[in-house]
């Protein structure tokens, strides 16, 4: 699950803004585990539920997208995480971290897209130091263009090559 909707997620809708998919997993987990304070919502392990909001912020983002369950099944992405969560509760799993999953999504969804979209504000903003963990990590850094050796000269070494001191 974190494999397919989590990596087309970084590829289309965080391209190029690895910090803010940073942010969005980490606002999940803080909100996870602060809704696991509240005695009704406890639940002992919350990877369930980080995969559900993950879900959940992908189905926002692909509503249209065609999702065949089990083959059987063909619906819109907009529907995933109910047809996921009925799925669940068909199989025996516990109901409450598949719905704290769909809770913490819906409340990232809506403080990042739907509140700036009716107001013009940005409550939930990446912070910056979570842009320069990223830019120290370097991750999704572009590579540096170097410049190609030309191929087409003569000698017997013509591929690629570094100059290692300097």
């Amino acid at each position: 699950m974190i494999a397919r909707y989590g990596v087309q997620l970084e590829k289309a809708t965080f391209e190029r803004r690895t910090a803010d998919f940073l942010w969005m997993m980490i606002f999940g987990a803080l909100s996870l585990l602060a809704f696991s304070v509240i005695p009704m919502f406890g639940s002992p392990f919350l990877g369930i539920s980080l995969v559900f909001m993950l879900v959940y912020v992908w189905s926002r983002e692909f509503p249209n997208a065609k999702i065949n369950i089990y083959g059987l099944v063909s619906l819109k992405g907009f529907y995933l995480p109910w047809a996921m969560l009925a799925l669940d509760v068909i199989f025996g799993s516990p109901l409450m971290p598949n719905l704290l999953g769909i809770i913490a999504g819906h409340l990232y969804y809506f403080l990042t897209v739907l509140h700036p979209l009716a107001t013009g504000k940005n409550i939930l903003k990446t912070p910056m130091w979570v842009h320069k963990l990223v830019r120290r990590w370097g991750v999704g850094a572009q590579p540096s263009n170097r410049a190609e050796p030309d191929r087409n000269t003569g000698g017997p070494f013509r591929g690629r090559s570094y100059r290692l001191s300097g």
